[in-house]
């Protein structure tokens, strides 16, 4: 798919893995929209909205069109981190996380692809996490998973309307989301040695994993990991005996 001229909207377009999104949709030519509560410095049209309200979603996708043109391409971006063991998670911890990454993307899914009435591409951003069994990220982590499968499940659904859906999935990726982890000592340094590719990854590189996504016409219900091989660490790797400390 050409993606010149073509009508996009971003969710949490304004920072992190977004606004690189935003910024590389641009450059190849599209009208881009980000929808975020924050606003954004590079898209054609900056909307401040709560993606996980439905009628503030409704009416935003709504003035894009009215704005911009009819819409084509959806990155389902916007997301929020967590970071608690389940014995002592609060329900409403584990509601704030599920609301944004799960909800919003569905609500996102569903009134782009009402939208969308001559076929286009929808492209959301899940983890590594939702495959990894990582202590301390429970809500995170199955929000993801859940994410993951909305994506194959409207796949299926979207086809005969000619709407491709599929996902990125970032492993540790130097973004504010992520700068949290630095608190936590040696978390970041360790993520990039283990990644085979031998650093975290930018923001500009999961925005190309997205883009490419976008304009593959005959790709769909799939999970792209672009994460630098780092889900490829095996702890029991027997290697590690032989190469020493």
């Amino acid at each position: 798919m050409d993606l010149r001229d073509r009508v996009a909207i971003v969710t949490g377009g304004a920072s992190g893995i977004g606004a690189a999104t935003v910024s590389l949709l641009t450059a190849m030519g599209s009208m881009v929209a980000s929808l975020d509560l924050q606003p954004s410095a590079e898209a054609a049209l900056s909307i401040e909205a709560d993606v996980a309200d439905e009628d503030a979603l409704r009416e935003a996708v709504r003035r894009v069109q009215e704005e911009l043109g009819l819409l084509k391409l959806v990155v389902l971006n916007a997301g929020v981190g967590s970071f608690s063991p389940i014995r002592s998670m609060s329900v409403d911890e584990w509601d704030r996380v599920h609301r944004v990454n799960v909800r919003a993307a569905l609500i996102g899914l569903r009134e782009c692809a009402e939208a969308m009435s001559d076929g286009g591409a929808i492209v959301a951003v899940t983890s590594i996490s939702a495959f990894t069994p990582e202590r301390g990220m429970a809500a995170y982590s199955t929000s993801k998973a859940a994410l993951a499968q909305l994506v194959r499940v409207a796949a299926r659904e979207l086809g005969p309307n000619r709407i491709t859906v599929n996902a990125v999935a970032p492993g540790a990726t130097d973004t504010p989301l992520f700068s949290s982890t630095a608190q936590l000592p040696g978390y970041q340094e360790r993520a990039a040695a283990r990644a085979p590719l031998g650093r975290l990854g930018r923001p500009i590189d999961i925005a190309a994993a997205i883009v490419s996504l976008l304009s593959l016409d005959w790709v769909t219900g799939q999970i792209l990991v672009a994460d630098g091989g780092l889900s490829l660490y095996s702890p029991i790797d027997p290697m590690e005996a032989l190469e020493g400390p």
